[in-house]
Parts: C-alpha cells; sequence; structure tokens
C-alpha cells in the first residue's frame, strides 16, 4: 500500500511524520529530498528549496524519474506536496504520470490555521522559506485541497483532512495511524 501525506511547507508534516513512524509498519520516503539527491546528483541545485525554481520542464522530468523509484517500493507513506508554489505559478506536486506510477490508495492533508504555520515558517531556520502573507498560506492551503481533490478523482483514493492543532502535533499523527489501522482492517 502507498500513502501520500501532505502539506504546505511550516505545516508541521515533518514533526507529525515523526511521530507516525513510531506508530506504524509503513517506511516513508520523502518525495522531495529524493528529487533533491537526484537534481544535486545532476549538479542542478545546491539546496532542495532550490528544485522549485527550476525550469517546469526540468522539475516534470525529476518527478517522473522520482516516481519511477517509488512505484517499486510497497508498504510506504509518501512525504510530499499536492502542489509546488513556484514563480510561475502552482505546480501538480502529483501530475498524472506521477500518480500512474505510486497507485495511491490514501491521500493525507495536514493543515493548520494560516497565523501557526507562519509563525512556524518564522522560526524554522533549517529552511529557506518564502515570507508568504496570511492570504497567501490560505490560498496555499485551498489550492491543496482542490488537487486532493483531482487526484482522488482521478486515482480512486481516500482523501483525509487531519488538523494540525498548534502545541498537540500527537493529535494530527495519532488520528493519522488510525485511519491508516482501518484502512488496513
Amino acid at each position: 500500500m502507498r500513502v501520500v501525506i501532505s502539506g504546505i511547507p511550516g505545516v508541521g508534516k515533518s514533526t507529525i511524520l515523526d511521530s507516525v513512524s513510531k506508530k506504524v509498519d509503513y517506511k516513508i520516503i520523502n518525495f522531495g529530498s529524493l528529487m533533491f539527491d537526484i537534481a544535486k546528483k545532476e549538479g542542478l541545485v545546491n539546496s532542495r528549496d532550490d528544485i522549485r525554481k527550476l525550469n517546469i520542464e526540468l522539475q516534470k522530468n525529476i518527478q517522473k524519474f522520482t516516481s519511477n523509484v517509488l512505484g517499486k517500493m510497497d508498504n510506504i507513506i509518501i512525504d510530499t506536496h499536492m502542489s509546488i508554489k513556484s514563480p510561475y505559478g502552482y505546480l501538480p506536486g502529483l501530475p498524472e504520470w506521477v500518480l500512474n506510477e505510486l497507485n495511491v490508495s490514501s491521500f493525507f492533508l495536514i493543515e493548520s490555521k494560516p497565523d501557526e504555520i507562519r509563525e512556524r515558517r518564522k522560526n524554522d531556520e533549517t529552511r529557506l522559506r518564502d515570507d508568504d502573507t496570511l492570504d497567501d498560506i490560505k490560498e496555499h492551503q485551498e489550492i491543496n485541497r482542490y488537487y486532493a481533490a483531482a487526484y482522488s478523482i482521478y486515482s480512486g483514493a481516500t482523501v483525509n483532512f487531519i488538523d494540525n492543532p498548534e502545541g498537540n502535533p500527537e493529535i494530527a499523527a495519532d488520528n493519522i495511524v488510525m485511519r491508516l489501522n482501518h484502512a488496513t482492517k
């Protein structure tokens, strides 16, 4: 079974997935990290955040290669983005060729209040985050919902919306674990 867990930058996805990984028998693979490894090996980028600034065709080619690798794995949780905010507009994180390779059974979209996300971004010195307004963050979360629905229609996979309340990532993690356990019964 392949599951996608997603959320915009700063939503707390990494923290939640760290907790989820201790409670389920799935390997967690970060799609963006795998893309970065491929792009860095080719000398195209220096940081993960540089990927979304590459030209669109190059991003698509890296996506295709990465999804082909992941499509050969089983019992994985794929940590990725429903949409990537690029200088050219929103790029689908899971376009048709990626969905075909992955054969996902469930999508999980982690969400938080825009002001909480903005604050988390400010406090995260490990990444080069865009300085989005609250309206930008709200828009990106809305775009993710639209994309999740479209991916579900195309793939037949379920969509789950998971709230990540400030200071309680365990609530979100437990909600994901409960739904994963229910899906495998």
